[in-house]
């Protein structure tokens, strides 16, 4: 009898199936984190300080803000004023060799006329109240930042956005390379909104982008 059991024993092949599951499970779990990461939501660190104080960045991405960026949203809804957006390079910053995502604050939407005058954002001929998110030391919005790019810079004058485009401005107007220089961001470039700060810890939390914004 035992050896009988010992014979079955050495002619039983080895049971593999949980390698196979195993391999399924990781499988899905990739293709799901995927799926999530071109459809849903996506993580990013924020590697300048344009966006300071909102965001804080450097090219250290262990001591920068990361950020979880919403990718669904624009699907069902269009931009708003104030939201924090990341968005791949327009044309004209591919031609400056630009190929990594930005994140600016929108600011001007289709159909407005946006001019700066005294260091101000004016939308539609009145003043955009911008210090719930601009430094304390109120910063001058001015083309005097635009030592590269389009020449005159984008907003040396009064302009209206056409339909599908948006006005994007970095929060640290004097040290924010944007529209002022460059020009406007088409919707199709917009990649998510910005919803939640996951790091550091001491300032997890969602990026409140409601404001007293005109109109």
């Amino acid at each position: 009898m035992q050896n009988q059991v010992s014979d079955q024993n050495s002619n039983q092949q080895p049971d593999n199936s949980w390698i196979a599951e195993l391999l399924r499970t990781v499988v899905l779990s990739i293709l799901l984190a995927l799926g999530i990461r071109t459809f849903v939501a996506e993580a990013r660190w924020i590697p300048s300080g344009s966006m300071e104080p909102t965001l804080h960045g450097t090219t250290n991405q262990w001591e920068a803000d990361k950020i979880i960026v919403d990718k669904l949203k624009y699907k069902f809804s269009d931009p708003q004023r104030g939201d924090i957006i990341v968005f791949s390079p327009t044309a004209e910053l591919q031609k400056e060799d630009y190929q990594d995502a930005f994140i600016k604050r929108v600011i001007g939407l289709p159909g407005e006329k946006v001019e700066l005058r005294e260091g101000n954002v004016f939308i539609n001929g009145k003043q955009l109240p911008e210090t719930n998110y601009l430094s304390k030391d109120k910063e001058r919005t001015s083309i005097e930042v635009c030592t590269s790019g389009k020449n005159p810079p984008f907003l040396y004058q009064a302009t209206t956005i056409p339909k599908g485009q948006y006005l994007v401005l970095g929060d640290n107007r004097t040290q924010s390379y944007d529209g002022r220089c460059w020009g406007l961001v088409p919707r199709e470039n917009i990649i998510g909104r910005a919803v939640v700060r996951f790091w550091p810890l001491n300032k997890v939390g969602g990026l409140d982008t409601k404001s007293p914004l005109y109109p």
